[in-house]
Formats: C-alpha cells, structure tokens, sequence
C-alpha cells in the first residue's frame, strides 16, 4: 500500500510517497511556498495541489504547525487563526482523496528521527526541537511519543521562547551565530531543568550548520544533530498514517 507523507510548515509545503519500513522516500519531493496569507482556503488549495504531484496514495499523512487533538486543530501560531478549530483531518482527507492523519508538524520530524533517524535505540527521554520559523518540540519516553508538547512557546527572558530563538529570530534580527547560540543555550536549560531528558536531537535548517553554533552551547544534555534533514516531517508523517491502519 502507497502511504505519502506532506509536511506544512510556514514557509513551505512538501511532500513524498514514503517506505515506512525503512524510512526512505520512494519518488521525488514536491514542494510549494506556504501561501500568504496561509488561511484555510488558500492552504488546503497548496495542499491539494502538491497532493496531486505526489499521489495517488491509501494512505496520507499530514503535518500542521499547531497543535492536533483527535483530528481538530487547536493552534496555528505561525499560519493564519481562521485554522483554529477546524477539523483538519476531515478538512483534509476530502481534498486529498483519502484517509489523513493529521499530527504536530515537530512530533512527525521526531517519530522519524526516533525510528530512523538520530533517535534511534535512545532509551529513556529524548527530546527532538525544531528551530526554523517557530520553534518546535516532540517528547518521547522509550520511543514512545508525549504529542503536542509545544515547548517553543515557554517563556525566555519575557518573551515566548520562538520570538527570541527561533531561525526566524536569527534572521530577522540579524544576529552572529554566536549571539544567537547564546538565546539557544538560555533556551535549552531552560528546558532541559524541566524535563532532564538523556538526549535533545536538533532539527530544521539549523540542524544543517551545527558547526557554526553549537560549540557555542554548553549543557548537561548530550546534543546531535537530525540525520534526517528536510525530510523527517514528511517520512514522520507517513509512519504515523501506517500506524493508524
């Protein structure tokens, strides 16, 4: 059975047909910019379209930067507010054609890197964060995962915590990485005083360019970055929509 992954997120949309029992794309990504402004409409329309590209598939799994209960959406703090309790999955699997399961962005990115990736045979706590638009967080305990932990939204130095560490932030704010490694660590122990995970894997773009900010970080927790790369929220996508079946 074909299972296809698609990964939203604020500045793009992707996707792939997925191998879930190796974690491996079996055709070739598709993806378009996140629309602007990326309300219901207009978002399910890019969806559909790099849907299309991608499928046909009997299985679809789904990613939304917000956080998901049983299929509705609850948040969508990088995408446009009209999202906030729609029925995403129902939403979703009429524009597709099919059954959608529809996760955390994050928590996708890190059932890849805990099954495939980074994560893999860590036992205990791992915690998986995303630095890209916002700031993104899945929790597992022995593989199993916590969802919709949103801890990029703790607060850091009287700001919600994406405002100040984000890559976004980074950008626009046009800090060095070492300045900017500075706002991670305040971030990371934060963090990890609260959860004293054994392992915290680091994904998005930045994951990419570790050797430019990481020596900067100095914490208790074992640091690695994402093996998985631009693909892990769509192959997490994916083995979540196979689980379900």
């Amino acid at each position: 059975m074909t299972t296809v992954g698609i990964d939203v997120g604020g500045s793009g949309v992707k996707g792939a047909p997925v191998d879930v029992s190796t974690g491996t794309l079996t055709g070739e990504r598709y993806r378009l910019d996140t629309p602007r402004p990326a309300d219901v409409t207009n978002l399910v329309e890019t969806i559909a379209a790099v849907a299309a590209e991608v499928g046909p598939a009997e299985h679809w799994g789904i990613t939304f930067p917000g956080v998901i209960l049983h299929g509705d959406v609850r948040t969508a703090a990088n995408l446009d507010p009209s999202w906030i309790g729609v029925r995403g999955e129902h939403l979703l699997s009429e524009a597709v054609g099919g059954p959608v399961t529809l996760l955390n962005d994050a928590d996708a990115a890190g059932l890849a890197e805990v099954r495939f990736g980074a994560g893999r045979g860590q036992d205990g706590v791992t915690l998986m964060l995303t630095f890209g638009t916002g700031i993104g967080s899945a929790l597992f305990v022995d593989g199993t995962l916590v969802p919709n932990t949103e801890l990029g939204h703790l607060e850091l130095d009287g700001f919600d915590a994406e405002e100040r560490a984000s890559d976004r932030a980074r950008e626009t704010e046009e800090l060095d990485w070492a300045d900017w490694a500075e706002r991670v660590q305040r971030y990371l122990s934060h963090v990890e005083n609260l959860l004293w995970p054994d392992l915290i894997v680091i994904g998005g773009g930045v994951s990419k360019k570790t050797d430019k900010w990481l020596p900067h970080v100095d914490i208790r927790t074992p640091i690695v970055p994402a093996t998985l790369q631009n693909h892990a929220g769509i192959i997490g996508a994916a083995v979540a929509a196979a689980a379900r079946t």
